[in-house]
């Protein structure tokens, strides 16, 4: 079973995501930046799904963190965010996200990106 790490500082967010997912993946979950950096390097899960708009480390810099290790490169980021502004994609990108939803998450599109960066 694929682990997906969480990355969401918002508990409804987080279990909405869970009922979603909890069926057909190891879930693993951070509510931080820096929490997200510490589960992906305890758990080196097969992807993650993070917030960019975070408490102590913002998602945009967790994600540049985790692209500049070695260990984590590998690891495909989808952010998960409420920027919904023109170019935001084109930002989530640059700072090393493979795919980016905004939210509201439309769940179709979330099991889609999850199936082509797990290469389902």
């Amino acid at each position: 079973m694929k682990t997906l790490l969480i990355v969401e500082d918002i508990a409804l967010n987080r279990e909405l995501l869970t009922q979603l997912l909890a069926d057909d993946y190891r879930l693993v979950y951070a509510e931080d930046g820096i929490s997200a950096l510490e589960r992906a390097a305890a758990t080196l899960p097969d992807l993650i799904l993070m917030d960019l708009s975070l408490p102590r480390l913002d998602g945009w810099e967790a994600t540049r963190r985790l692209k500049a290790d070695p260990l984590l490169a590998h690891i495909p980021v989808l952010a998960l965010s409420s920027h919904a502004m023109r170019g935001d994609d084109e930002r989530a990108r640059a700072c090393g996200c493979d795919d980016y939803l905004s939210k509201p998450i439309d769940e179709n599109l979330l099991f889609e990106a999850i199936a082509r960066q797990l290469g389902n």
